[in-house]
């Protein structure tokens, strides 16, 4: 295989969770701009439909598809129409989660319905997300699953205890999986971002919280974008990450050596 193709995306089909805002939203941009066929599978209609539109504008192939990754029947209805639409699934980016709504505070004072939440969308959406797509994947004997962690899982980051440990429970998921559908042809590999200024993370966070002093920390001394994660993203989507499963890459600009 040429150098060219390693990397050659065009024309195969990735379904991104979240994918109407924030990260999800330039995810989809980008693997648009890659050739892909994008599905936009996400809780919010209105605006997965938006970006949906706004990638077709632009010369894209995408869909938008209102789907709760938390509900087994909701994600069903989403790959059913993934390949009514496209034919097959080559990919999908498990981006959606629960992080931006939720309060920063104190693990002893965490809602109990509030946990369970969390879990049911950060870490149970993959497993319901992850069995739609593995017939499809199978059948194909290929196919490339990318959950999304979080750095915080390398930090201990306090105050969103639930969101850091499903993030962490994303890990072990992956690991696991890889082991089970390995056979099938099948890469599982997380990517983990660092603090990121996507825009549900700037509407969410104080001034203080986004200081320099954080980017400081890092080897490479400066803010993070969604654009960041692009290049890790569309690696592990490609032919040139063939080989690689089980993975875990953490891109946050050398906050955490992992």
């Amino acid at each position: 295989m040429g150098s060219n193709k390693l990397f050659d995306l065009e024309g195969r089909t990735v379904i991104i969770t979240g994918g109407g805002r924030g990260i999800g939203k330039v995810y989809a941009k980008s693997c648009v701009d890659a050739g892909m066929k994008v599905v936009i599978a996400d809780i919010h209609g209105e605006e997965a439909e938006t970006t949906a539109a706004e990638l077709r504008d632009s010369g894209g192939d995408a869909i938008a598809v209102t789907t709760d990754i938390s509900n087994e029947e909701s994600v069903a209805a989403m790959a059913k129409k993934t390949m009514e639409a496209f034919g097959r699934i080559d990919g999908v980016v498990n981006n959606a989660s629960l992080m931006s709504s939720l309060p920063r505070r104190s693990w002893l004072e965490i809602p109990t319905e509030e946990w369970d939440r969390v879990m049911a969308v950060d870490l149970r959406g993959l497993l319901t997300v992850c069995r739609a797509v593995y017939p499809h994947m199978k059948a194909q004997k290929c196919g490339k699953i990318i959950n999304v962690s979080s750095s915080r899982v390398l930090e201990g980051t306090p105050n969103r205890l639930h969101y850091t440990s499903a993030k962490a429970g994303v890990i072990g998921f992956s690991r696991a999986l890889a082991r089970e559908v390995g056979d099938d042809g099948i890469n599982v590999n997380v990517v983990m971002p660092g603090l990121t200024l996507s825009d549900t993370q700037l509407a969410s966070s104080s001034t203080s919280y986004l200081s320099d002093e954080y980017n400081q920390q890092r080897a490479l001394k400066r803010p993070q974008t969604p654009e960041d994660l692009v290049g890790t993203v569309l690696f592990l989507l490609s032919p040139a990450s063939d080989f690689i499963t089980g993975q875990t890459i953490n891109v946050d600009g050398g906050k955490s050596m992992h």
